[in-house]
């Protein structure tokens, strides 16, 4: 049994009137091996069973060999297909494909900041060449809240009409400049496109922090550092002074409001994907602990500077539930014992 099951029944639940049009259709999904594309790949095959759409999914992986080690269910479903090749110069797979997902970015730090960038770009240019060549109509771009830009300390969410922005000179936002510049070039495309009669919709999801399995516990994400720390009988360690203010949804959750916005969202609006809850590092740590294992010590490495305002890295979710009805409906504890619960089964 999918040790997933009871989210993806969950998903097809909050989904089940989107996905008619999607019947005998065709997706290409760029990023399949990531958190992201696991997520999207598991939800599109269940709920693809469940109610017998035929529809089919081409995913994009550098290394198939590592998605199917990864997830060897899904390789093995009969309507999925691997494409083997580097989304910034990948050999088009042939035939029509109405639904194009492009998930794929590196974002654990492991490239250097002129790769990252070149991934970006160039993969945004060609993932977009390729929805040209194949007839889509419905592109998805996951884009990110670090387009906005450092969040100014008074603001306690922010809105998708913010018009902050990163700095331009600063080499730590060549991933933040990178998704930016691919809004942009899915708006260029998108108008002439419009412009030569072709049906083509651009949709935008600016992702923030999520929490799930398949979420790396050893990478660059507090609460999957915090769950990996309980479950190996660690003290939970913070790098910094604890009170950088963040908010986390639940892997399910982003399932269900990316196939939302693919099928519903409005063009060129870009809608923030996250949850709009927030809480403190060192809150998130205490929370992690309490849940799974009270007791566990929390270190944190940094003193509080007085007077100093907290980062903050919070959306407003407000224009997701307003234009789609999308809500948080897996809260933060139960979210955390999930993702344990995925990780202590494997």
């Amino acid at each position: 049994m999918n040790r997933l099951a009871n989210d993806l029944e969950h998903i097809a639940s909050e989904t089940r009137g989107l996905w008619e049009e999607l019947r005998g259709e065709r997706v290409f999904l760029t990023g399949g091996t990531g958190f992201f594309g696991c997520w999207l790949g598991e939800s599109f095959c269940h709920v693809n069973r469940e109610l017998g759409l035929g529809a089919r999914a081409t995913v994009l992986s550098r290394h198939p060999a590592k998605f199917r080690a990864k997830c060897p269910h899904l390789a093995a479903d009969p309507a999925i297909t691997l494409h083997a090749g580097d989304v910034r110069d990948f050999e088009f797979p042939a035939g029509e494909f109405k639904y194009v997902i492009h998930a794929a970015t590196e974002t654990t730090g492991k490239q250097a900041a002129e790769d990252l960038l070149s991934t970006i770009l160039a993969g945004t240019e060609r993932t977009l060449k390729f929805a040209g060549q194949c007839g889509a109509r419905k592109f998805l771009l996951t884009s990110s809240g670090a387009v906005y830009g450092r969040q100014p300390a008074e603001m306690a969410h922010v809105l998708e009409s913010y018009m902050g922005a990163p700095d331009p000179l600063d080499a730590a936002s060549v991933y933040a400049e990178g998704k930016r510049a691919s809004e942009l070039m899915c708006a260029l495309f998108q108008k002439t496109a419009v412009a030569q009669g072709a049906a083509f919709e651009a949709k935008i999801a600016r992702c923030w922090a999520f929490v799930g399995p398949h979420l790396p516990l050893d990478a660059h994400f507090a609460i999957g550092n915090f769950i990996g720390d309980v479950l190996a009988g660690r003290p939970i360690s913070i790098s910094g002074d604890g009170t950088a203010r963040r908010s986390y949804l639940y892997a399910a959750d982003l399932a269900i409001w990316l196939w939302t916005i693919l099928f519903r969202g409005p063009a060129l609006v870009p809608i923030n994907v996250g949850s709009g809850r927030d809480l403190s590092i060192r809150e998130l740590a205490e929370v992690v602990a309490g849940t799974l294992a009270p007791g566990t010590a929390v270190h944190v490495a940094k003193q509080v500077v007085a007077g100093t305002a907290p980062a903050r890295y919070v959306p407003s979710v407000e224009r997701a539930e307003a234009l789609l009805g999308l809500r948080e409906t897996v809260g933060l504890e139960e979210s955390i014992r999930r993702t344990a619960a995925w990780y202590s089964a494997r």
